[in-house]
């Protein structure tokens, strides 16, 4: 089996552009389907979809590997008889509250995520939600200047506050271009979240959300009887990687970065990317 490096190349690419979007706020599939209008795969149309899906998982390794003392729920307590392994009910509490945020996008998703696809994947309405989420970040941080966040901690979350987090996050299932992580953040910000606790429920909803969409993609390509080459393996598998690399730093950055400033630069970046993506496709 001999495999191009021009083909190791792209999928490098991918993975960059992966790692980079899928966390800041600025629609990881925008900017996929522009990288694909200039570095194509030399792959199968039914691996293309499943790969901008499954691509993710290095994504999720990533929040995992950052985040791991506070999503994961034992731990191990020192006693006088010994180590004992501990229940953090706290985390066991979050967990329940991400599910519950999950049940939207998951509900409405599943049933229609073939319906979806076929009406709104397309560059037009792409760039119409990269534009009209942009004005959203700029608009409701600008109304939030001078009003203080009453939710400022992960424990401060209700059930309630986690389901209204959900349906934002289902805009983002129904509309490509939207970006889960910009819906999620603009919703949690709009109900008086504050940037950071909205952020790391963010990451830590995307964990079930993007383990349940990969694998109905995965089934779905198993399903198509389509079958798996070996170029197309090792793609599938250095772009992950590169996608869990290019992820551990951009989520750090991030972190450090709402500490200090707003979301507003996003929205002005979703702004001019739309506009970019608009005119690309009329004049191509």
């Amino acid at each position: 089996m001999v495999i191009s490096m021009w083909e190791i190349i792209k999928a490098i690419l991918f993975g960059i552009v992966e790692g980079i979007t899928e966390w800041l706020p600025i629609s990881s599939t925008g900017h996929m389907i522009l990288l694909d209008e200039f570095v194509k795969l030399n792959v199968s149309e039914e691996f293309w979809e499943m790969f901008l899906v499954v691509i993710q998982l290095g994504a999720i390794l990533a929040v995992v590997l950052l985040f791991w003392n506070k999503i994961f729920p034992f731990g191990v307590r020192r006693s006088a008889s010994g180590k004992k392994v501990c229940v953090k009910t706290d985390i066991f509490i979050l967990w329940f509250k991400i599910l519950v945020a999950c049940i939207p996008a998951a509900v409405i998703g599943l049933a229609f995520d073939d319906v979806f696809d076929a009406l709104f994947y397309n560059p037009w309405c792409v760039a119409i939600a990269l534009i009209v989420f942009g004005v959203a970040f700029i608009v409701i941080e600008n109304r939030n200047k001078n009003m203080k966040a009453h939710i400022t901690s992960l424990s401060q979350i209700t059930y309630q506050t986690a389901l209204m987090i959900g349906f934002f996050q289902l805009i983002a299932a129904v509309f490509p271009g939207t970006s889960r992580s910009g819906a999620t953040i603009v919703g949690a910000l709009l109900i008086g979240v504050s940037r950071t606790v909205a952020a790391e429920f963010t990451f830590f909803l995307a964990i079930p959300v993007m383990l349940g969409a990969s694998l109905l993609k995965i089934v779905k390509f198993i399903g198509s009887g389509v079958s798996l080459t070996g170029t197309e393996l090792t793609i599938l598998f250095v772009g992950t990687f590169v996608a869990f690399l290019v992820s551990v730093f951009v989520i750090r950055f991030l972190m450090g970065y709402i500490k200090k400033h707003d979301f507003k630069v996003f929205g002005w970046y979703r702004i001019i990317l739309g506009v970019i993506v608009l005119l690309y496709f009329v004049f191509r």
